[in-house]
């Protein structure tokens, strides 16, 4: 289990060595003993805070790289073609013009006091999450566990800073699961980190402040199809005989899958047109053989694990019209599929939203949206003091200008 060291030092106690020195001599040894105590303390406050800036320039040092390598690695198996070349200089356009917003969450991601980077939660490669605390924690506080997308290449879990930072503000924790990605792990890989930092999760959030009754669980894109993968191997383990498990899938109270693909046969082809080859992607995949295998659509319909659909939690599909990295027929299929075999799923499709919308552009706008709302409002349905918190709650403050906005969204590669 993995604890929080408190960065505090304790200041021994001055100790009077001549125990038979004069009053006088005692209260001048007194107060020099208070000055050089003093002087101690804030010396050693000074080194502390000196330690604590060089760790964080540190760390945001090889953030920074691993980024960069990310993005090359990225780079090298998509291939550098005349497509990929305007594509790179697409999103180098679309990051700058939203570069306002990401340096502001970027501090606070960095320097925040309430963000507890990189917690431990496996033995493999990226086995790292986030952890967003709620300034006010005397309660046990609802939690979010979020699962990042990034095509299965360039996933990673700073990715979820702005909503982590947006619903820690709702009193809700929120723990972003890093996990590997290709060419570092294949599907199977990345759905079992996932699974692995729910169960850490689930186990440990307690000790953070998190109520491990009241657990959410949600991913975005690739994050949204790897959460989903996992979700539905648990559901099959419980429903199995003699599965040792690590966790309980009735722990997570509600899934929410952001702009998913959840038939891996009917995006092959389109994402093959849209620069993911298919070569590359069945690599990901495990070969076209392990297609059907992570497909949660198709295995949902398998009579073998019928036993498994109602220990399923409800499932809220969100999609905008107008996602064309993944079409909104992704996720219209996939509901109507949970629907027939018996879960209960809910869809919700966001009129004009792109890929990029519903987590990225919408939240960096402020203000309220759709999305953002319906989950601090479905989180927080059974608890009257929140709710009545939620109803005061300013609207979130905007970080970009609406025509940075506005121009990212037309050259957006995504």
């Amino acid at each position: 289990m993995t604890t929080i060291i408190d960065r505090r030092r304790i200041i021994p106690a001055a100790v009077d060595v001549d125990t038979k020195s004069s009053p006088d001599s005692n209260v001048h040894n007194n107060n020099h003993h208070q000055v050089a105590g003093k002087n101690s303390h804030h010396h050693q406050h000074r080194l502390a805070r000196q330690r604590s800036f060089r760790k964080d320039i540190g760390h945001v040092a090889t953030e920074t790289y691993l980024i960069s390598r990310l993005t090359f690695t990225l780079l090298q198996y998509l291939g550098i073609g005349y497509r990929w070349i305007t594509r790179f200089l697409a999103l180098a356009c679309y990051a700058m013009l939203l570069m306002p917003g990401f340096l502001q969450v970027a501090f606070s991601y960095f320097f925040s006091s309430k963000v507890k980077r990189s917690i431990v939660y496996g033995d493999q490669p990226r086995n790292r999450l986030d952890l967003y605390l709620p300034t006010d924690t005397h309660k046990p506080m609802p939690v979010m566990i979020f699962v990042t997308g990034g095509a299965w290449i360039i996933g990673y879990k700073a990715w979820g800073s702005l909503l982590g930072l947006q619903l820690a503000e709702r009193d809700i924790i929120v723990a972003c699961i890093d996990y590997r990605n290709f060419p570092q792990g294949t599907i199977s890989d990345m759905v079992n980190d996932t699974s692995q930092g729910i169960s850490f999760v689930i186990n440990n959030i307690a000790n953070y402040g998190g109520d491990p009754n009241r657990i959410y669980l949600m991913g975005q894109s690739a994050g949204a199809h790897i959460a989903s993968c996992a979700l539905l191997d648990q559901a099959i383990k419980e429903s199995g005989k003699g599965e040792n498990v690590s966790w309980s899938i009735s722990q997570i109270k509600a899934y929410f899958g952001l702009s998913g693909g959840y038939n891996l046969l009917d995006l092959v082809d389109h994402f093959n047109n849209r620069g993911l080859y298919r070569s590359i992607f069945l690599s990901i995949m495990e070969g076209e053989h392990s297609l059907k295998k992570f497909s949660p659509e198709i295995r949902i319909q398998d009579p073998l694990i019928k036993d498994s659909i109602p220990l399923l939690p409800p499932i809220i599909l969100f999609h905008g019209t107008d996602d064309y990295s993944i079409p909104p027929v992704a996720s219209e299929r996939f509901a109507s599929a949970l629907k027939e075999a018996g879960a209960r799923a809910e869809l919700i499709l966001c009129d004009g939203k792109t890929h990029t919308d519903l987590f990225l552009q919408d939240p960096l706008r402020g203000g309220r949206d759709d999305l953002f709302d319906y989950a601090v409002a479905f989180i927080h349905s059974d608890d009257k003091d929140a709710i009545e918190k939620d109803a005061i709650a300013p609207p979130r403050r905007r970080l970009v200008p609406e025509i940075l906005l506005k121009f990212a969204r037309k050259i957006s590669p995504f």
